[in-house]
């Protein structure tokens, strides 16, 4: 959940997970994945700061109780976000017959 700010300064906390897309004309307006629309004090790129905060946020707590890398590699790919905070359907697979 992310907090936000309506245009009327009332605080909304949202699911950033329902953002279907966010875009500047000029005030931020959000569209949900159900269609409603939000328009937010918020830039697009401070609503983007907040998503991945608040999705690093998770991983950060789900690496504490994972015992190993890989297990973390899994996670990260099931949530669709790498470090470098881009989206991938899922990260390329290593053959181990290729270590050498």
């Amino acid at each position: 959940m992310i907090e936000l700010t309506r245009l009327n300064g009332n605080p909304i906390v949202l699911n950033s997970d329902l953002i279907k897309t966010a875009e500047a004309s000029p005030d931020t307006m959000l569209t949900l994945i159900n269609g409603e629309k939000l328009i937010v004090r918020e830039s697009c790129a401070v609503v983007t700061e907040k998503v991945l905060a608040y999705r690093a946020s998770l991983l950060a707590a789900v690496a504490g109780r994972l015992p190993s890398l890989a297990d973390l590699q899994l996670a990260a790919s099931i949530s669709s976000f790498n470090s470098s905070g881009q989206c991938n359907a899922m990260p390329p697979r290593r053959d181990p017959n290729l270590d050498h």
